[in-house]
């Protein structure tokens, strides 16, 4: 008999829930089953599975076994590993598909899974179907899968390798958060010739040490302090599945967190010397600056909804090499495999900055303007989105260009900003980023003011 299963893990982007709350492993049995079938539909018959470091990994992983092998499809089993080392088994070995059980940069009761099918990564309804074909009943097939257990580190090492090569040894401290970029890390950047101080390697799922999300400076915070004492000019820090990358730079004493959409204009220089013309991809959240400078290198600007899959979708529809997310995601195509991985990004940044005497300089040098961090408003369970529907239909921002593709995005000549919903908790996320600071202040205030005219309810921190 199908258990009930709380449709409200079912995300944009993923599937997440509290473990053995509302992710229990009944449900991940059924959620296996039913990614094996929709596999098996598509002509693909093989699942590649992996977890990254949290305690309940061992036993929903052995869950979503059991689900994969009753719906008949065979298992390929990597065990614990960063989630792009997953994507890359499916892309090599499983048609494209595979599932990862992550719970990403969440605390540690939290559990969840990144699903790939036939090399579609599954996001906004296509998750939401999987509910209601679990709802619907699924049988079972009359003769289970098989499961092997494949160790693919090496391989993958092997490719980072080959197609990365550092001009000259580069000194770096590297903080692993405990996550599962640890178990790869610092093989890989040995392997390169990186000169590395590695910060909690030791996979560690009650994450002890600091939460793993280096998209929030004040886990940066011992980084920082490292790289000084240690003299050290560039620092890396990953989330605790390995798919998102922090990047500082340390000068004349003091240090900068360089944020992505910064690295995504060394990164699509790069790329556009190699594949002259190519579009580029990048969210709704990242500077202006970015498209500008894609745009004089010759390339093709493309902005995109935020969200992993999404993002994804937007480099296949548009043939593009490489892709960004201001949270730390870069997504690489061809000659990599179209997926967001930290690692690869580590390794292609350090191949830059090998090229130059001063990398701290040439990363302290990238264009930027005065910004603000991400910031959250905090709304009632689905109030956030009913909010952003009213701004998109009755706000007014004189002298801006709109944008709607993800909440509403206002350009002015000096200076943007940003109010979108959060698909994965009942926030608000606006940022803003001006030439001056007076631009910034008077961009903060209109948006502060349609925020006061259509939701008065809210508690404004900004």
């Amino acid at each position: 008999m199908q258990q009930p299963i709380d449709p409200n893990i079912f995300r944009a982007y993923d599937i997440r829930g509290i473990v053995d709350v509302s992710l229990t492993e009944a449900t991940v049995e059924q959620i296996g089953m039913a990614v094996a079938q929709q596999s098996l539909q598509a002509g693909v018959a093989t699942v590649a599975l992996g977890r990254d470091g949290r305690l309940s990994g061992p036993r929903l992983m052995a869950a979503l076994e059991r689900g994969i092998r009753a719906a008949g499809a065979e298992v390929i089993d990597v065990g614990m590993v960063p989630t792009p080392l997953l994507y890359f088994t499916a892309q090599r070995y499983a048609g494209g598909s595979g599932i990862m059980l992550t719970g990403s940069h969440n605390p540690p009761e939290y559990n969840g899974c990144k699903i790939m099918v036939a090399g579609n990564t599954l996001a906004g309804d296509e998750i939401t179907a999987l509910h209601a074909q679990i709802s619907a009943g699924m049988a079972v097939a009359d003769q289970p899968g098989n499961s092997q257990r494949q160790e693919v580190i090496d391989d993958y090492l092997a490719e980072v390798e080959r197609l990365n090569t550092l001009q000259r040894p580069l000194r770096v401290v590297v903080d692993y958060g405990n996550g599962a970029a640890g178990a790869v890390g610092p093989a890989l950047l040995q392997r390169l010739g990186v000169d590395a101080i590695n910060l909690y390697a030791e996979v560690d799922g009650h994450f002890p040490n600091h939460h793993p999300d280096p998209s929030k400076p004040e886990n940066l915070a011992e980084l920082c302090a490292v790289m000084l004492r240690e003299n050290a000019p560039l620092g890396l820090a990953f989330d605790g599945d390995g798919d998102r990358l922090g990047v500082i730079a340390a000068r004349h004493g003091q240090t900068e967190i360089i944020w992505a959409d910064r690295i995504m204009q060394l990164l699509a220089e790069d790329v556009l010397q190699q594949q002259p013309g190519s579009n580029i991809v990048f969210d709704v959240k990242c500077s202006g600056r970015l498209a500008q400078r894609i745009a004089e290198l010759g390339g093709h600007p493309i902005m995109s909804r935020t969200g992993h899959s999404l993002i994804k979708r937007a480099m296949r529809e548009h043939h593009a090499p490489l892709a960004g997310e201001m949270s730390g995601h870069f997504f690489f195509g061809k000659p990599w495999y179209g997926f967001d991985d930290a690692l690869f990004a580590a390794a292609r940044l350090l191949c830059i900055l090998s090229r130059v005497d001063d990398p701290a300089a040439l990363l302290h040098a990238i264009p930027t303007g005065i910004s603000t961090p991400e910031l959250n408003i905090a709304t009632a369970e689905g109030e956030n989105h009913a909010i952003i529907e009213l701004l998109q239909q009755h706000a007014e921002f004189p002298e801006a260009t709109l944008n709607t593709i993800d909440g509403v995005r206002a350009d002015y000549a000096n200076g943007w900003g940003l109010i979108r919903a959060s698909n994965t908790t009942p926030v608000l996320v606006l940022r803003f980023e001006a030439d001056t600071e007076a631009a910034l202040a008077r961009i903060q205030q209109q948006f502060r003011q349609q925020l006061r005219r259509h939701a008065p309810q809210l508690q404004l921190t900004f």
